[in-house]
């Protein structure tokens, strides 16, 4: 049987694209379910989760200002799609008896608290789950920086990224038949290799503050409940490989 991650306060990172499920555009009521209920499975767990979710399935700040879009109004967009990104998973839990909170970086008070460190941990010791929004608040920071700078922040024993596939590969697993699968790496092969887990300044934040980082395929069933119990196919980035789990 394998061995569970000790893992008791984590935060998950959820691409905006995850919530499309099989829709080309915005949120897939039945994959936004399944999401929630998985997270539900973690917290009955006895463990404290809080989220960062992207707003690529709404709006995206690089390719905005790609088409030319001022940088800063676009990022600034994408921002706003991850509060409303939030807005549904929240009640997603909610509909499942999950207490839960938003917190954006952006002040709107009649949506959502203000990003405050300190209530946000109170939040999760009280065994809610806490939603960040709106990235850092600032542009030109993407949400993986805004998820390690948070999982920092509310001093968790991991950041869990779930993407399409299950780990991270030596090239793209959808385009090379060949590529080869880790199941531990460090900081630095992530960077020298330029592994395009999460964006750099994300990857240099986590080791600096030496922060484990799970790379796991969220369309499996119950993916993150699995994977802190040890189960499935997932990467571990961490300062030393050997000791990453």
């Amino acid at each position: 049987m394998a061995e569970p991650l000790p893992y008791k306060r984590v935060l998950v990172k959820i691409s905006g694209e995850g919530l499309m499920g099989p829709s080309p555009y915005g949120i897939h009521n039945e994959t936004l379910l399944k999401i929630a209920n998985d997270i539900k499975l973690v917290t009955e767990s006895g463990r404290q989760l809080c989220v960062v979710i992207g707003g690529g399935n709404i709006f995206r700040g690089v390719a905005g200002a790609a088409h030319g879009m001022d940088r800063t109004t676009a990022d600034y967009m994408g921002m706003l799609a991850t509060v409303i990104n939030g807005l549904a998973v929240q009640n997603a839990l909610e509909s499942i008896n999950v207490p839960t909170r938003v917190q954006s970086a952006i002040a709107m008070s009649q949506i959502s608290e203000s990003y405050i460190r300190r209530r946000a941990v109170r939040h999760m010791e009280k065994g809610r789950v806490v939603i960040f929004a709106a990235g850092t608040g600032n542009p030109f920071f993407t949400t993986d920086t805004a998820a390690a700078l948070r999982a920092v922040e509310m001093n968790c024993d991991a950041l869990l990224k779930a993407t399409q596939v299950d780990g991270v590969y030596d090239a793209d697993p959808k385009r090379n038949a060949n590529a080869v699968r880790y199941d531990r790496l460090t900081f630095d092969k992530v960077i020298a290799d330029d592994l395009k887990v999460m964006d750099t300044s994300a990857i240099a934040l986590a080791r600096e503050n030496r922060l484990p980082i799970v790379v796991f395929n969220m369309h499996e069933a119950n993916a993150i409940a699995n994977v802190l119990n040890g189960n499935g196919k997932f990467t571990v980035i961490a300062a030393d490989a050997s000791k990453a789990a």
